[in-house]
């Protein structure tokens, strides 16, 4: 049986947050999945070797080119054509979208589930699937979501990057997508400096190369614990993935590096500044930390500079321990 799934949301995070969705659907029918997703997901560099996943197929769309194959009239003709050669039994289309739907009857494909067509307002990130599968398929638990990393590869990063089982290795995801997302650095070594003085620790420091991003990743390797910190930043995600696998736990702004990281079952401690809360807290790994002064955080909280070094300290103690 072939079975395609469709997410077409951007970016990293909101990829990993729908995969207990295709986990379930893939335990439903013992089948592994392939899923439809923008290129921006970057989901080939993350799911290669997750076991319910079967084949990546990139949406190829934008909004400022009409060159990008899946774009227009003639770009749904291409995905017809594309989705035609894979023969799908199935097709579940996280969104409600006509244009999908059209070309889902087109490609062939004889069983469609979808959410309501012309229903896009106010579907929650994780209520709105939940539903969709519950009535669906009568799909009544979903789990946290699951990045799978082979043995072997986890053992040749130890190796390679000399990561000592006897420290406390720890991924800060210091980026973000967003500059009103990024904590600044002087929170992160403060916490640095506090953990180091009672556990012999290393860091992993994941970041992007944005500009100011590299500011705040400059910042931490030029403070006095440069020795203990290593940057990420030219690593592509699939080696980045074994490191974090072998980290006793991570602090991570609200960033694709704290999806990444609690999908891939290490304790994660998110730090949630301007972003609604359940971003950093849908999985059961998430360790949620909010601004002081603040109750609960949404868009435009800016408490990026009121992260309290002294909670993360805490924490981290707390899960440790």
């Amino acid at each position: 049986m072939k079975i395609l799934a469709v997410q077409n949301r951007m970016g990293i995070g909101d990829t990993v947050i729908f995969l207990p969705f295709i986990k379930a659907i893939s335990e439903k029918y013992n089948s592994p999945i392939s899923l439809l997703v923008k290129e921006n997901s970057k989901a080939n560099e993350f799911l290669y070797e997750t076991n319910y996943i079967d084949e990546i197929l990139i949406l190829e769309r934008g909004k400022n080119s009409n060159k990008k194959r899946h774009n227009g009239f003639f770009g749904s003709i291409n995905l017809i054509q594309d989705l035609k050669k894979s023969n799908f039994d199935k097709i579940f289309i996280f969104n409600s979208s006509l244009r999908f739907n059209l070309v889902a009857k087109l490609s062939g494909i004889s069983e469609i589930y979808q959410y309501p067509l012309f229903n896009k307002t106010n579907q929650h990130i994780i209520d709105t699937p939940k539903k969709f599968l519950r009535d669906k398929l009568n799909i009544n638990e979903i789990g946290d979501p699951e990045i799978h990393i082979n043995d072997d590869t986890i053992l040749q990063s130890i190796k390679k990057y000399k990561i000592d089982k006897n420290e406390i290795n720890i991924l800060l995801g210091i980026g973000g997508s967003g500059p009103t997302k990024r904590v600044p650095p002087k929170i992160f070594i403060n916490f640095i400096d506090k953990i180091s003085k009672v556990k012999k620790c290393r860091f992993f420091l994941a970041t992007g190369k944005n500009s100011d991003e590299q500011i705040i990743l400059n910042e931490i390797i030029g403070s006095k614990f440069k020795d203990i910190c290593l940057p990420l930043d030219d690593l592509p995600i699939k080696e980045i993935l074994p490191i974090i696998k072998n980290c006793k736990l991570s602090v991570c702004n609200d960033s694709s590096f704290s999806h990444l990281s609690a999908a891939l079952g290490i304790k994660t401690i998110t730090l949630m500044v301007d972003t609604p809360m359940i971003y950093g807290n849908y999985n059961s790994k998430m360790f949620p930390i909010i601004p002081d002064g603040e109750v609960t955080v949404s868009h435009f909280t800016s408490g990026k500079d009121k992260i309290n070094p002294q909670k993360i300290f805490d924490k981290v103690i707390e899960i440790l321990d």
